[in-house]
């Protein structure tokens, strides 16, 4: 399929880019990163960055399986177009048509749409839900029912957006009834086993214990240890938040939610699917728009759906442009984990790449590693990257990178001008190269009239630097 971005551009962007959650990963204290983009029927990007278990040393591999919690509803509302295209159930069915036990509560007439589209007003997680924190199992259908019945209600329905992992527990019931089929089965007949997904499942799989990435604790303190946090069934909550996969089985999972695949549904299922049921918003700002079983948010100029995950220890994110035919997802193993903010990074510095002028500013025959590189003062860091044939300088440090960044053209073998712009930096002044090695790369720069060096040459400077003060 044709791809709203040239593979060329983001493969050439990917040095950058990977070295970017390299250091976000470090900054952010965060054990292990996975991540994968998918452009078109092709996966550029498949990576696994520091540790599975910290404490342990173990390092992270590609084919490590993370528990994508929430991740889990995109899967059973796709399940669930996939049995109203066969005519098996409809989207406006009572849960209690296929829930008996609720027909005589104030949940039962809550329909398969609202609760897929989290306006059913249920119950987020129960009156008790320290099972997040591994204090107690996971509900069981029966206390699930139990549950609905005593206290399902919160709001009437469509009275107000409400996230239930509750409510897609039901449609996960509903979805058993309709096919015949236990949910885990269902999921595995009809989107696992046609994507050819072989490191995904709707729950947890301790005969594959050793395949998962360690979950971690979150960060109480800045000088906090995070402890390793091991995996425990999600019983008659999977629907909602049971699923494990990998980056890369999710960027083909993502895939099939381009418009024109035609491997799990068709594409006027997709577009309920990807049409906004819900805008939210709390204390006057916006918190974003929801479609059924599925988020839907404008990156750029882009519009992406998706979903992110948050199960103990494990923090991920997914984002698809059905249209562009692209997807990058994000797999964090602690709590706290920065999954969300390092997927938009991606997306917008692969903007970043896709915009670049078609006349490069490059001069013919000059190797841009002559310039480019990871640069720190007293001020932070600064890099000198190549994104779409062009030289930038970006604030590395920011899990928003591309919120402040310079263009930069080649005067000569040693120096870049910064576009002749209005700005609050220093636009239109000059980057010097100072000192080079070996090699040609530069070992010390001037960047807007503050020298830098390489971050480990500035480390072993810094403390001396200061000292010299008072």
């Amino acid at each position: 399929m044709t791809s709203g971005y040239d593979v060329e551009t983001v493969k050439q962007a990917l040095p950058y880019i990977e070295s970017w959650i390299e250091l976000q990963r470090d900054l952010t204290r965060t054990p292990g990163v996975q991540v994968a983009i998918r452009i078109g029927d092709e996966l550029v990007c498949s990576r696994a960055f520091g540790f599975a278990d910290e404490r342990a040393g173990q390092p992270l591999r590609t084919d490590h399986l993370f528990r994508i919690a929430s991740h889990s509803k995109t899967f059973t509302a796709t399940s669930v177009m996939q049995l109203v295209e066969r005519s098996k159930l409809r989207l406006d069915d009572r849960i209690d048509s296929w829930v008996p036990e609720l027909s005589d509560s104030q949940v039962g007439g809550v329909t398969i749409r609202e609760l897929l589209g989290h306006q059913g007003g249920v119950i987020r997680d129960g009156k008790d839900t320290d099972f997040w924190q591994l204090m107690r199992p996971f509900p069981d259908r029966a206390e699930l029912i139990k549950l609905c019945r005593d206290h399902g209600r919160v709001y009437a329905p469509n009275e107000h957006y409400k996230y239930s992992n509750v409510g897609f527990s039901l449609v996960g019931l509903a979805i058993e009834v309709a096919s015949g089929q236990s949910y885990h089965d269902y999921v595995g007949e009809h989107i696992i086993e046609p994507l050819g997904l072989k490191d995904t499942g709707p729950e947890y799989d301790p005969a594959r214990k050793a395949d998962y990435a360690a979950g971690h604790s979150a960060l109480l303190s800045g000088r906090d240890e995070r402890l390793a946090i091991g995996h425990i069934d999600t019983a008659g909550m999977a629907a909602a938040t049971g699923f494990y996969s990998t980056a890369a089985d999710l960027t083909r999972y993502g895939a099939a939610h381009f418009f024109g695949a035609e491997e799990l549904i068709s594409d006027g299922s997709k577009r309920l699917m990807q049409r906004m049921e819900s805008s939210i918003s709390s204390h006057g700002k916006d918190q974003g728009r929801y479609g059924l079983g599925i988020d839907l948010t404008k990156i750029g100029d882009r519009e992406w759906i998706g979903h992110g995950g948050g199960y103990p220890g494990h923090i991920t994110r997914t984002n698809i442009d059905p249209v562009g035919g692209a997807v990058v997802a994000v797999l964090t193993n602690c709590l706290g984990g920065p999954a969300a903010s390092l997927a938009e990074g991606i997306i917008k510095l692969l903007d970043l790449a896709e915009a670049a002028p078609a006349e490069s500013k490059l001069a013919k025959g000059i190797d841009p590693s002559r310039y480019t590189g990871r640069f720190a003062n007293l001020w932070g860091v600064t890099d000198i990257a190549v994104l779409g044939g062009r030289l930038v300088g970006l604030s590395g440090g920011s899990l928003n990178p591309t919120e402040d960044w310079d263009e930069l053209a080649v005067v000569d073998d040693d120096t870049l001008a910064l576009a002749p712009e209005a700005g609050g930096g220093p636009v239109g002044e000059r980057v010097e190269v100072l000192e080079r090695d070996a090699e040609h790369h530069p070992q010390l720069i001037r960047y807007g009239g503050g020298l830098c060096w390489p971050v480990e040459t500035f480390k072993a400077r810094r403390a001396e630097q200061i000292a010299r003060v008072g």
